[in-house]
């Protein structure tokens, strides 16, 4: 290895790069010289990783929070709950790549302190709204026939969404982009802040919802809103005054890529089309389409073009730069290199094995208690710090790629164990429950073997309440919504299954799993950061937040079409079918990789 790497050149900027072991030298140089400690603290990484672990914390506790409100709010009924989830992604799939747009446009500085300023402001507010509506919750229900409740629902939902977008905004500014240029592009240094920050997301992820738990069950509902509001109004200072001092201290966040000029890639704003020429984002630009002053044109022709495009009205043209924008935002995500890398780890959003409300209200079903799942998230949340331990060793020893490739191995071989649960000693399963289609007589005698044998494994299995239970959005660069001990507390108490293999296969697969889940996660993480030029970081991370909810909303059709107990063994098996359909094109991409060298940063 070079003491010196060759100059990467993207998106117009070059980065001299060195090799890990020089920087890890100087590293140990710095920290045995005295006040070294002192130095960190006051240093971009700790500002970055404070703030982040204060973002998070509020995000975890507010996600939590809204769940378990707008169920209280609607008689303990999942439907708004269920609104609230499908808004969310659907908002997130479509708006991505605008968002992500939104971010490469503008200065650093100003992405991170706008998207910082619109989450907290609407999460305040929305927990005004929600205080008002707990402490005069009968007043409201009595004006305008129960139309106010209706308005205030609506109010909470669309600032609950907009709080989400703008935490969309800010994750890839500071996660995907900023912490690139703190690291100085070093790929050690990378793994080691995309390791740290997704551990601070682990730790925050068990803690926070745990803490305004306890506030909204020793004191009230208003008083937990009031709890989330003075958070998110100390957070909101403390990350903003943060955030600030890394951009000062850091000089290379204040230098973004140059605007393309004609030939190059770039998203043209609304002003930008009516001016002149519209061109496709990307590096690979084999035309682009003159809209006025193009060669060839003659002065009474652009006059022409240009009346036409000003007498559009200003709402249809803003309507068409958005279309537009979309369409060259996925454009760039497909031509990367990377592509079959994000995609594969998009896929692994469509499933239920996960500590999400599908699978804990399954295992109520059968039988496990509330404070024996409480565990289970624990025991989960360290296997999935082991994961990301695990990664930095790997990368170290075997490289990113090869990195990726045994994570996936070893999230499969783990997921088999839950495969092995549907068909074990205590499965409720019955698949005469999805065969409808046959006819009467056969449909009969298959019911009554299939009751008889789910009789003997199973005795006290039912179906969940309410038929259809209510949709989760992943817990990953990610999300947990709502308390199950609050939505299954009064599922009835039968007699105890005759095995209990099954459910012990299942979670044995799905918390081992996540060693190799979250060390494939950093992988592919740290795959578009190396690989993305800077200049479209946050669109193609845009796109593809959107691809994951787009393929989490799969998620949701899964669980709407077969939502019983006895169906759940199904999802098990399409939700491995698709985690291995997204390791097998990280394969191909692995594969692909291997034939060229790295292009972006030095190894």
């Amino acid at each position: 290895m070079s003491l010196r790497a060759d100059a990467a050149q993207c998106g117009g900027v070059v980065v001299e790069l060195e090799s890990d072991d020089i920087r890890e030298a100087r590293a140990r140089k710095a920290r045995s010289t005295p006040g070294s400690a002192l130095i960190y603290l006051r240093g971009p990484k700790f500002l970055i990783y404070v703030s982040g672990a204060l973002s998070m914390w509020g995000d975890r506790m507010w996600h939590f929070a809204i769940s378990v409100f707008l169920i209280e709010l609607y008689g303990r009924n999942l439907l708004l709950t269920a609104i609230f989830g499908l808004v969310v992604a659907g908002s997130v799939l479509l708006l991505g790549a605008l968002i992500g747009d939104w971010v490469d446009r503008n200065p650093r500085n100003k992405v991170a302190h706008a998207s910082l300023l619109v989450q907290n402001i609407s999460v305040t507010v929305c927990s005004i709204v929600l205080m008002l509506v707990f402490s005069y919750k009968q007043w409201i229900e009595s004006i305008w026939d129960g139309w106010l409740t209706v308005v205030c629902y609506t109010v909470v939902i669309v600032l609950a969404d907009v709080a989400n977008l703008a935490s969309t905004a800010l994750t890839i500014a500071i996660q995907r982009d900023w912490i690139v240029v703190i690291t100085g592009y070093n790929r050690g240094h990378l793994a080691g802040m995309n390791a740290t920050m997704r551990r601070i997301d682990q730790v925050t992820n068990i803690l926070a919802p745990l803490s305004v738990g306890q506030v909204m069950t020793l004191a009230s509902n208003v008083i937990g809103c009031g709890f989330i509001l003075g958070w998110n109004l100390v957070s909101l200072i403390v990350e903003f005054i943060f955030l600030s001092r890394v951009y000062r201290i850091v000089p290379a966040l204040s230098v973004k890529p140059p605007t393309p000029e004609d030939g190059q890639a770039t998203l043209e704003r609304p002003e930008e089309r009516t001016e002149g020429l519209v061109e496709k984002r990307g590096s690979q630009v084999e035309q682009s389409e003159v809209v006025t002053s193009a060669p060839g044109l003659s002065d009474d022709d652009m006059s022409l073009n240009l009346k036409e495009i000003t007498n559009l009205p200003l709402c249809f043209g803003r309507f068409r730069w958005l279309l537009s924008t979309c369409k060259d935002g996925w454009r760039a995500y497909y031509r990367q290199d990377v592509f079959l890398a994000g995609m594969g780890l998009a896929f692994l959003y469509t499933t239920v094995l996960g500590f999400d409300c599908i699978t804990t209200g399954y295992a109520y079903t059968q039988g496990i208690s509330g404070s024996l799942l409480s565990l289970l998230m624990g025991v989960s949340a360290i296997t999935g710090l082991m994961g990301t331990v695990m990664f930095t060793k790997l990368r170290k020893a075997y490289g990113l790629v090869n990195t990726g490739i045994i994570s996936s191995c070893l999230h499969l071989c783990c997921l088999l164990l839950c495969v092995c649960s549907v068909f074990a000693p205590g499965s409720p399963m019955d698949l005469s429950l999805l065969m409808p289609f046959l006819d009467t007589k056969a449909n009969s005698s298959l019911a009554a073997v299939g009751g008889m044998v789910a009789g003997q494994r199973q005795k006290h299995t039912y179906p969940m309440r309410g038929g259809i239970n209510q949709p989760l959005l992943p817990d990953r660069s990610s999300i947990h919504w709502t308390n199950n001990t609050v939505l299954f507390e009064n599922m009835p108490s039968g007699t105890e299954p005759d095995s209990y293999i099954s459910i012990i296969l299942l979670f044995l697969g799905v918390i081992t799993a996540r060693i190799g889940l979250w060390s494939f996660d950093l992988t592919v993480t740290q795959l578009l950061q190396e690989n993305i030029c800077e200049s479209e970081r946050g669109v193609v991370n845009g796109v593809q937040s959107s691809m994951n909810y787009l393929m989490d909303l799969l998620h949701f059709i899964m669980v709407i079409s077969a939502p019983q107990p006895q169906h759940f063994g199904i999802l098990v098996i399409i939700s491995v079918l698709f985690i291995t359909t997204g390791h097998t094109m990280y394969f191909l991409y692995a594969r692909k990789a291997k034939r060229k060298p790295a292009r972006r940063l030095d190894t």
